[in-house]
C-alpha cells in the first residue's frame, strides 16, 4: 500500500482502527453469547487517531522539561518497564508507585510489589533501583540537569543505553520521545516494524536488533516519514493507535 498524502495516511488508518474497534466488539458479544451467566468486562474506548488529537499528544511530550525531576525519572521507569509488558498496565504501576512514594524512595521488594500485571517483576524492580542511584546526587533526584548537558539527544541515548540497565535502543528512544525529543528518532517495536514490513519499507522484521540493525532501520523510518510529510514522532503515534485502537504514551 502506498501512501504518499498526509490525509490519505490519516484517512487510511482511520478506517483500520475502526475496523479493530468492530472486529474487537464482534468477539466481545460472541464470548458473551457462549457463556451468558458471565458478567461481560466492558471494552475499553476505542479513540480513532485523528491529527488534532495525535499533535496534542506530542505537545504534552514537548512541555514534560517543565515538570519535575520525578516526573521525567517517572517517564524513563515506565520505559523500563515496557519490555514485553502492556503499556496501560506499566503505567498504572508507575502511578501506583509515584502515589507510595516508592519510586524515589521504595527498596526492590517494596517496588515489586507494585509491578503486578508487569512481566519481570524482579528485574524491572531492581533496574529502578540501580537507575535511581545514577541520578541522586547529595539525596536529591537530578535528572533533568543531567540531560539538558547533551545538546543531541541521539548522544543522549547513547549515554541511556550504555550507563542504564534494562534500557536497549527502543526503551532509549521511547523514554526521549515522551519527554520532548522525538523528532528524529524511532522507536522500532513490533507494531512499527510491522507495519515498516507491510508498506515496504524493510523487507523482513529482524528477530533481533543490534544497534546496527536499529539505527539502519530507524534511518528508513525518518526517510519513510519523510516521504508522507509526517514527523516521525507524529508517525510512531498513528502507527500504534492504528494497532491498538488508541493514542497513549
Amino acid at each position: 500500500m502506498e501512501l504518499f498524502i498526509k490525509g490519505q495516511v490519516f484517512i487510511q488508518l482511520n478506517i483500520e482502527v475502526k475496523n479493530i474497534k468492530e472486529k474487537k466488539e464482534k468477539k466481545r458479544v460472541f464470548l458473551q453469547e457462549q457463556n451468558p451467566h458471565v458478567q461481560p468486562v466492558q471494552p475499553l474506548p476505542v479513540q480513532v487517531a485523528n491529527e488534532i488529537m495525535i499533535k496534542e499528544r506530542i505537545e504534552e511530550f514537548k512541555r514534560m522539561m517543565r515538570k519535575s525531576d520525578e516526573d521525567i525519572f517517572a517517564e524513563l521507569c515506565f520505559c523500563i518497564l515496557t519490555p514485553q509488558s502492556k503499556a496501560k498496565n506499566c503505567w498504572e504501576a508507575i502511578e501506583s508507585l509515584k502515589r507510595g512514594n516508592l519510586l524515589l524512595f521504595g527498596n526492590k521488594d517494596e517496588i515489586k510489589k507494585e509491578l503486578k500485571n508487569v512481566r519481570f517483576k524482579n528485574k524491572k524492580a531492581e533496574y529502578i533501583v540501580e537507575a535511581r542511584k545514577i541520578f541522586f546526587k547529595d539525596g536529591k533526584l537530578s535528572i533533568k540537569s543531567l540531560i539538558k548537558n547533551f545538546k543531541n539527544p541521539l548522544d543522549l541515548r547513547e549515554y541511556i543505553v550504555k550507563k542504564i540497565k534494562g534500557i536497549g535502543y527502543k526503551e532509549a528512544s521511547h523514554f526521549l520521545r515522551n519527554i520532548g525529543f522525538g523528532e528524529n528518532i524511532a522507536i522500532l517495536d513490533r507494531h512499527i516494524l510491522k507495519n515498516l514490513k507491510n508498506y515496504g519499507v524493510i523487507k523482513e522484521i529482524p528477530k533481533t536488533l543490534t544497534r546496527k540493525k536499529y539505527l539502519e532501520i530507524e534511518k528508513k523510518y525518518i526517510e519513510f516519514s519523510k516521504k508522507l510529510n509526517i514527523r516521525p514522532d507524529e508517525l510512531d503515534l498513528i502507527l500504534w493507535a492504528k494497532e491498538t485502537g488508541y493514542v497513549f504514551k
